[in-house]
């Protein structure tokens, strides 16, 4: 190959980087992925986009863009270095078929992450935390013709936890505001993976029904890293296809700005608050699909009296949402049920 048609190429893949490769990738690891594919070793080093790409390289699948809801902070340059890791850029598609438990509308619950477990509710669901409880008390539950959603945090590191160490410190970001000892995990390191998968398969050998994995939009918020709406959406969908794998269903938790692109890979949600920020309406896709809103109100000032508590549970009822009030330590001293 001739100098000449050398730059004819290099100029052709400085278009198509610039104009195909989904702006929320970087532009050099995207080229220099395809390079390997369509290029045959030639090496270019380029200013701005440093890698030569052939004109049919595939095009990254769409994904909404995302929405900004409550949580949503400064996302500006993090004070976390930022290390060479490879960008986790699959899109795998939904896993559909199995025989996990598969939630009805309106299913009534009870949440508790904290304090001596009331086991005496008469509900459909418990959600509870996966490292704390053993698997007596949730075959106890079972028994007793219960569900039970096995809780466990896949966005942050908690240092009390058990598994804490095998966490690398090049995957801990920011502390989160108000909880001491946590802190925001880079999901696009591939090292952790194998952390969270271990919590799978700890679920799935205690028998929960299902797991809540929490935090999943750092993306959303200050989280210490440059973490792009598609990083989000493609870790979500990866947690939700290895929960399948282990016949289990999984629940989103808020990340209600990522609604539309995965509400086909989770059987049901669990939301904080969308009634004081306004937004149960982008949870709806859920009930249409016949799949369960859990939702959880605090205490504010719109819920003080019996009367803004009765009009509350209707407008949530209205929706078929399964709407609680409880305290924010989750631990049942406090709980007011809307069914």
């Amino acid at each position: 190959m001739t100098v000449r048609r050398h730059v004819r190429l290099v100029n052709k893949s400085r278009r198509v980087c610039r104009n195909i490769v989904y702006p929320a990738l970087s532009c050099q690891l995207s080229c220099m992925k395809l390079l390997k594919a369509t290029c045959l070793g030639l090496v270019f080093t380029l200013a701005g986009c440093h890698n030569t790409v052939n004109a049919q390289a595939p095009v990254t699948p769409q994904i909404n863009p995302p929405v900004s809801n409550h949580q949503h902070s400064d996302n500006s340059v993090p004070d976390v270095p930022q290390t060479d890791i490879p960008l986790l850029t699959q899109i795998p598609p939904p896993i559909l078929q199995g025989k996990w438990y598969k939630p009805p509308v309106m299913s009534t619950w009870h949440w508790q992450l904290q304090g001596q477990l009331d086991t005496d509710y008469a509900v459909d669901i418990y959600d509870i935390d996966l490292l704390d409880t053993p698997k007596t008390t949730i075959q106890s539950l079972q028994q007793r013709g219960k569900r039970v959603l096995c809780y466990f945090s896949a966005g942050t590191y908690e240092n009390w936890r058990a598994d804490a160490p095998q966490f690398p410190a090049s995957s801990l970001g920011k502390p989160l505001a108000d909880w001491e000892g946590e802190r925001w995990l880079d999901i696009r390191n591939p090292d952790i993976r194998p952390i969270l998968l271990k919590r799978l398969d700890l679920a799935a050998s205690k028998g929960c029904d299902g797991v809540e994995p929490d935090n999943v939009d750092a993306y959303a918020n200050p989280s210490g890293f440059p973490l792009t709406y598609q990083d989000q959406v493609t870790f979500n969908r990866w947690l939700a296809n290895e929960a399948h794998n282990r016949s289990m269903a999984v629940a989103l938790k808020n990340a209600v700005g990522q609604v539309p692109d995965l509400v086909n890979y989770f059987d049901l949600a669990v939301n904080e608050s969308c009634f004081r920020y306004k937004e149960c309406d982008r949870l709806k896709s859920f009930i249409d699909q016949g799949k369960p809103v859990l939702h959880v109100e605090y205490p504010f000032k719109k819920l003080d009296t019996e009367d803004e508590r009765t009009i509350f549970c209707q407008q949530m009822q209205d929706r078929q949402f399964s709407s609680l009030i409880l305290n924010r330590k989750l631990n049942g001293r406090q709980r007011y049920s809307c069914l």
